[in-house]
């Protein structure tokens, strides 16, 4: 029944970023922001995702309960009360101020047979960084994966927003 509110608010969610491909078994979707702050700042704040991440795409409801542990074969998880968990991503990837890479199927894609890959790619630019947030999902999405890109992409985008803003103050 969560999963089915998940993916509510994933079509929900107006698309604000890029679909850069869409077929029936998988999608891209990027969202590029820049913030003002350093590659190792912005770092910092991606493995903070309780300080910046939307509660409403989360299985307590409580943006405080998500983790990250930026190291490979971390753990992007969630505390579900009153004993309950979730791993929404393990990492893959993790080379500080540059890149973080996830296995990651997100929401409703966890329930699917589907390969996934959330890319966090950090570039210094004037005045602070540029993230490139890429995701990648491939496999049996019976719903089609061209009719999930534009609300994953929006979900995502949302998300890079957050980063951003936390970022900014």
């Amino acid at each position: 029944m969560r999963a089915l509110a998940l993916l509510c608010l994933l079509v929900a969610a107006p698309a604000a970023a890029e679909v850069k491909s869409a077929t029936a078994n998988g999608f891209e979707v990027q969202s590029v922001a820049v913030v003002k702050a350093s590659p190792e700042e912005a770092w910092a704040m991606i493995a903070r995702p309780a300080l910046w991440w939307n509660p409403e795409h989360s299985w307590s409801g409580k943006a405080r309960n998500l983790t990250l542990e930026p190291r490979a074969g971390g753990c992007f998880c969630e505390a579900v009360p009153p004993r309950g968990s979730v791993e929404h991503g393990r990492v893959l990837s993790a080379m500080p101020g540059r890149l973080l890479l996830l296995e990651a199927p997100l929401g409703p894609l966890q329930s699917l047979a589907v390969a996934t890959r959330l890319t966090w790619r950090l570039k210094p630019v004037a005045g602070g960084t540029e993230i490139t947030q890429t995701y990648v999902a491939g496999g049996y999405m019976p719903m089609g994966g061209d009719k999930l890109a534009p609300a994953v992409d929006g979900v995502l985008a949302e998300q890079l927003a957050r980063l951003k803003a936390r970022l900014d103050r």
